[in-house]
């Protein structure tokens, strides 16, 4: 009886190891040709598990609250102090997996310094990325908070307010980052920071100024 004590204390830990590897095991892992739910099936089946929200929920549209914070402008003849603004936009977008979604972004601000301001309407493509690991790993499969980073570029249409400006149209880019909150599968809280670079207008007295901003965001995404 002893000795049979004995073999069963010295087998708890690989057993206890060996349930907590399996919780955490990459979903879509085959070993020896085993399958991590153990069926032997392979291929097809393990990328849709990976890809298991992106395949329930494949668009999504979204709206959101913009601060914008725009950057001074100085030169050896000249000064424009940055001021502070508000806007917003809406998006939509298609998941190409659980981890990559590309979104096009339509948004209106008014680009602020305390001497004049430009109304802008912007058009981005980003290309963003979660850090969805509920798909990787069988842990996380309840996970709530989904961080993201994403970057992207488009056109600016641009119109003066007490000044002149030469280029009504101007590329632009942006990066950003930021936390989804999912509270069920179809509604999300999106909460972010993004910094955007618009080219130069030709802004009358200011040739050089390129509207920069950094951004707080606040908004919501429905997916479906």
């Amino acid at each position: 009886m002893k000795r049979i004590i004995v073999c069963l204390l010295l087998l708890m830990p690989g057993l206890v190891d060996a349930k907590v590897l399996y919780s955490a095991q990459a979903v879509g892992d085959d070993i020896e040709g085993v399958t991590s739910d153990g069926s032997g099936k392979s291929g097809g089946r393990n990328a849709e598990r990976r890809d298991a929200f992106a395949a329930k929920h494949r668009f999504y549209v979204g709206g959101m609250y913009d601060f914008s914070m725009w950057q001074n402008y100085v030169s050896d003849t000249s000064m424009a102090h940055g001021s502070e603004s508000s806007g917003f936009d809406v998006n939509a977008g298609i998941r190409a997996n659980d981890v990559f979604r590309i979104e096009a972004d339509y948004a209106m601000t008014r680009a602020e310094w305390d001497e004049f301001s430009i109304d802008t309407k912007t058009l981005f493509v980003n290309l963003v990325v979660d850090a969805r690991v509920a798909s990787l790993y069988r842990f996380f499969y309840n996970q709530k908070l989904v961080p993201y980073v994403g970057a992207g570029a488009g056109i600016t249409w641009a119109d003066g307010k007490d000044i002149e400006i030469s280029k009504a149209t101007v590329p632009v880019m942006n990066v950003m980052a930021g936390l989804g909150i999912e509270f069920d599968d179809f509604f999300a809280l999106d909460l972010g920071y993004r910094y955007v670079y618009m080219f130069k207008m030709g802004v009358e007295g200011l040739s050089d100024l390129a509207p920069r901003a950094h951004q707080l965001r606040a908004g919501i995404r429905l997916n479906f």
